[in-house]
Order: C-alpha cells, then structure tokens, then sequence
C-alpha cells in the first residue's frame, strides 16, 4: 500500500452528514492519514454533500474549486447525497477523480490505492440506492462540546418533493446496543451534549417490533431508545434532532417533561400550513394534529422550545393557501422558524406538478416567513428576560467571549473566563444583542469546576 497522505474534509447538509464525515475521517485516522482542516493544503479532500436543494449542488461545485486552490495537484473525492443521485454528473466537475454512492461511501478509504495508480479523473462507484441496506453507525467529534450521534438513516415515505429516499435508501437503525456502545464511547471524549439524529429519527427501529398485549407497536421503538439512554452516565443532556409530528407520541413528551437528561427542545416539520398543500406534499399528519402537539407540549413542558420547518412556493401553493400558513404559524406557540424556498428536484413527483409559482414570489414568501421567525424568536427570548438558565458553554468566535446554549435553545454570551468551555454553569440573562443572541452575566463563577456534576438539566 502507498504511504498515507494528509487528507482534508468538508460537510454540506444536514447534522446527518456532519456525523457521518467525522466517522470517515476517523477511517482515514486509523489508516495512518493526518487530517488537515478544510483551508489547510492536502493530497485528498472528501466532499460529503447534500442534495435538498439546487443551491447544495451548486455549492458542491463552489466547493471542489476552492479545494484545488489549496493543492492543484490534490485528489477530490465526493460522497454523499449529490453522489448517489448524480454521480455521472459530479464525476464531469472539472477537478473531481473519486464519486462514492451511498452503499459506498464508508469504504472511501480503501479506493485510494486504486485512485493513485490508474491516475484517471472522474471514476465513479454508485450502485443502486438498494444496495444501502444496512445501518452504519457514525458519530461527530472534534472541538465541539456536543456530538451528532446517528441512529436511524433512510425513509420508507414518500413525500413528493423529497429525493432522500433515492439518495439514502429504505429506513434502517442502529440498535440499542450499539446505540449505547458509542454513547459510552462519546462519554469518555468528555462531551457534555449528544444530539440523536437520523433522517426520519421517529422511525428509529424500523424492522423489529415492540408487542404490547396482542398489538405490534412500532412507534414506541424510539422511546425505547430514549428510555435506554435516560440512564447512562457520563453526557448531561441529550437532544432530540427533527422529529416528523405523526411519530411524536404523547409518551416521548411526557418523558422529556420528566427527564434529568433529555432537554426541552423539539424540532417538527410542519411544511405546510393547508391541509391542501399537505395532501399534495404527501405529509402523514394535517393541521389539526400539528397543532394538537404544539398543545400538549406547551402545556406539559411551558418552557420548550420549539422549531419548525416550513416549504414556501410548492407547486398549487396559491397566495391564499400561503396566507392560511402564515397565520397558522403566527397564532402557533412556537419558537423559530426554517424556512425552505421550494426547488424542483429531478424524478420527483411535485417536479412534474403544474401550477408552478414563480421564484420571485417564493422569494417574497419566504421573506414574510423569515420576518415572522425573528418575531417568533424574540418573543420567545423575551419570556426568560432576567431569569437564571444553565448554559453549555462553548468557544466564540470572538476571543474575549464565550457562547452557548440553554437546555432550551437560548443562544447567550458572556465574557471570557477560563476553564469554562466544555462545563455546564449558570447565568443570568439580560439583554438581547444584534444578532439576536443573550447577553448574559456568569453566577456563581467559583463553583464552574464541581456545577457539571451537581446540578441537574432544567429549565
């Protein structure tokens, strides 16, 4: 085998991706690579990317030039998302030697040999997204306090905007063992947070069941791992990534509302705000249901935040269907918004529906909706003006500050003091800056060494 080289990483998409690059770099780690940062020259960069929409494939592109600006000379490599669906298309970007479908991908270190010595541009290796048809485990590691932990990857849904399926695979999960082998595993990093992730993460455990009496319940799988995780030591909160509304159950709320360890924090699409537009979306749930669990949250856990996603401009959209979302999302009690400008993704089916709405009138509604999620995000900052939360701090790019976050995602700042990254301690926060961030004053600065360990995750 050739002499290992220094190789360099860059991550499009999801926090999917970010824990699935960080598992393939340690691949490279064990193989005697040394891993260099994204702006620092290398033999090899791996592009991981995602493909939700145009602009992440025009990103792709924008990314491999500014790799070979590093190193003319350095070998790129693209998996991913992009890499599944169009890998012929990848493998014409000028620059580009290696394409890795998913089935693919986590082997990337053993085609270097074969990169190296047939010294052609463009190979690709991309079989069928059926072929992705086993779980494998990856989580995030590196100067961050908290770690993306992947338990489930793929989709057995079918909304017609998405092309995950085709670029992921069927559903499939990581089991609770080894779900707690790597959460050991991460503990002993001396990461404070682990965030669940997956793409349809409610669906963890698809393919066994949970019988309770003479009825199979599949939905309670992933309370099953959450339950499993509630009692481990070494991580002091747990939060759950997007979770879709027709598999958050009643009982994972009530956890949570109970729970040491899993924080107040809750990411559900929503999509659309018409039951019409959701029909043509193909979404399990409508309005009613939605707001039923907005309702439950807010009255079991008052303080949590909630974030949605939310599709401006699909096909059929009219300006009344995007006016019943818009005030369907400003009389919701939620917290943020994400908003997505409708793309058109190719072998989709909303790719062929007419009633097509033009991209300035996306542009405009997702305008409105942003508008709307600053207002969102300020009123519910506002509710905690002056109040005492527990904050994971974190490094800022700011060097005479620290950032970090609540247990329910308020993002605060206070001044530089040492030894405090990576610990759990309290603040007081007073004032919302510029950037819609707190700023906050340290309490009790003294106890920041032994507060990890004795004081419990609340809001």
């Amino acid at each position: 085998m050739s002499t290992p080289g220094s190789v360099a990483f860059h991550t499009l998409g999801c926090k999917l991706n970010f824990s699935e690059t960080s598992s393939i770099s340690r691949i490279f780690q064990d193989k005697g690579f040394s891993i260099r940062k994204f702006e620092e020259a290398a033999d090899f960069y791996v592009i991981n990317t995602c493909s939700v929409t145009d602009f992440a494939d025009r990103r792709c592109r924008q990314v491999v030039r500014q790799a070979l600006r590093k190193n003319t000379n350095a070998k790129i490599i693209v998996i991913g998302c992009y890499a599944q669906l169009k890998p012929n298309e990848i493998a014409e970007i000028p620059g580009v030697d290696l394409v890795l479908g998913a089935s693919e991908k986590f082997n990337v270190a053993n085609y270097i040999d074969l990169l190296q010595s047939t010294g052609e541009k463009g190979l690709v290796f991309a079989g069928e997204v059926n072929a992705a048809n086993t779980f494998v485990s990856s989580f995030s590691f590196g100067d961050r306090t908290r770690t993306f932990l992947k338990v489930q990857d793929g989709c057995n849904y079918k909304c017609t905007f998405c092309t995950i399926p085709k670029a992921r695979g069927a559903s499939r999960s990581d089991t609770i063992e080894n779900v707690l082998k790597n959460v050991s595993e991460i503990a002993a990093k001396g990461t404070k947070e682990i965030v669940l992730t997956g793409v349809n993460l409610g669906d963890f455990g698809n393919g066994t069941e949970v019988i309770e009496g003479t009825k199979s319940k599949k939905e309670a799988m992933f309370f099953d791992l959450i339950l499993a995780l509630e009692n481990v030591r070494g991580i002091e909160r747990f939060r759950i990534s997007s979770i879709e509304p027709n598999l958050l159950t009643d009982n994972i709320i009530n956890f949570v509302s109970q729970s040491s360890k899993f924080v107040p924090h809750f990411h559900i699409p929503l999509q659309s705000g018409s039951d019409k537009i959701l029909k043509l979306m193909r979404r399990r749930y409508d309005r009613d249901l939605y707001s039923t669990k907005i309702e439950i949250i807010r009255n079991t856990i008052p303080d949590a935040c909630i974030g949605v996603d939310v599709i401006v401009g699909f096909p059929g959209e009219t300006l009344e269907d995007f006016h019943e979302t818009y005030h369907f999302l400003k009389d919701l009690e939620v917290s943020y918004l994400h908003v997505f400008t409708y793309s058109e993704r190719e072998n989709t089916l909303a790719a062929e529906m007419t009633s097509v709405v033009s991209l300035e009138e996306r542009r405009r509604r997702n305008e409105m909706l942003r508008i709307l999620s600053e207002k969102k995000k300020r009123a519910f900052y506002e509710k905690f003006k002056d109040s005492e939360q527990m904050v994971l701090f974190e490094a800022h790019k700011d060097k005479s500050k620290l950032t970090g976050f609540t247990a329910n995602y308020i993002k605060v700042e206070v001044p530089y003091q040492a030894g405090l990254i990576n610990t759990i301690g309290p603040v007081r926060l007073k004032s919302i800056n510029e950037e819609g961030d707190f700023v906050s004053e340290l309490i009790v600065i003294e106890a920041k060494n032994t507060m990890a360990n004795n004081i419990k995750q609340h809001v």
